[in-house]
């Protein structure tokens, strides 16, 4: 049996949420506390302002109760030109909704018109950092499993709904160094049931890296780079390079960015990014957050 097996309950995870109360929230109020604490165990909070990065996954976790319903776009290459207005006629989007189980655990479920991919992850907190550095980092850990929808390429042959699975394990390792400067390290696997060929690995390691500089209270500049690991990486594929700008509103938060990878699920823009910085191949995109409250206060 696949080690990856085990994860494969993730797609029994059920996403109906009764919502009997709606309430708009304030993410500076659930994420971000500049006010200096006196507590020994105090933990750092807002170590980056949503829960993803750019394209990955943040070590931010919705609290308990909170769903979060986010809408991401990515356009075509800009150097297509004035005939695709930059890119802009070629968008694909993803539509998520993630929800605060506990306030250590949170899952989410997502649709991508790029590649018909549905997506469920559960991400789940280890460790927090503390203000005194007795805990000097934060940890979670996350897995999702993608379903790749498309029309078999043969359809005469047998064909096997596994082979439509992919996996994506990943360990979140952070620290907020500063109020402003925040640095995170992704190791992450994400492995294949099927491969186009018998030379592609089917589990492939990569380690990412990410980072947050907070220009102002709402406005931060993010940098998120995945380098794979040699022989661990298809055939004239590159390296997922993404910088963005973070801006907070209070119910929402608009991530704008400049990315050379079109997907927007981990084996997508992690494995299967085709674009070159050097040669101009960038995407803008961005994301919009919307987080209610599900809960009586």
């Amino acid at each position: 049996m696949r080690i990856f097996s085990l994860f494969q309950w993730m797609l029994s995870i059920s996403f109906c949420f009764s919502i009997a109360y709606g309430q708009d929230v304030d993410l500076n109020q659930l994420i971000d506390s500049e006010k200096p604490k006196d507590e020994k165990a105090e933990l750092v909070e807002g170590t980056f302002y949503a829960t993803r990065i750019i394209n990955g996954q943040s070590i931010e976790q919705l609290p308990s109760g909170i769903l979060d319903l986010r809408i991401s776009h990515r356009f075509g290459q800009i150097n297509e030109g004035l005939y695709s207005l930059f890119g802009l006629d070629n968008a694909s989007m993803r539509m998520g909704v993630d929800y605060g189980v506990t306030d250590n655990l949170m899952v989410g479920l997502g649709r991508s018109t790029f590649q018909k991919q549905v997506d469920a992850f559960f991400k789940y907190r280890i460790l927090s950092q503390t203000v005194n550095n007795s805990m000097p980092v934060s940890m979670s850990f996350s897995s999702t499993i993608m379903l790749n929808t498309l029309k078999w390429e043969n359809p005469n042959r047998k064909n096997y709904f596994g082979s439509r699975l992919y996996y994506a394990h990943q360990l979140l390792i952070a620290r907020k160094f500063t109020s402003a400067t925040s640095l995170q390290i992704m190791p992450t696997l994400v492995h294949y049931n099927l491969v186009k060929t018998t030379a592609d690995p089917s589990d492939l390691l990569s380690i990412g890296i990410g980072g947050r500089q907070r220009l102002s209270k709402r406005v931060s500049l993010n940098a998120e780079y995945y380098y794979q690991l040699p022989n661990s990486r298809f055939p004239n594929t590159r390296n997922s390079l993404s910088l963005g700008l973070d801006i907070e509103t209070g119910g929402h938060v608009f991530q704008l960015h400049v990315t050379n990878s079109r997907g927007m699920t981990e084996r997508t823009f992690i494995n299967e990014t085709i674009g070159s910085w050097g040669k101009g191949d960038l995407l803008f995109g961005f994301n919009i957050s919307r987080v209610f409250s599900l809960k009586r206060k």
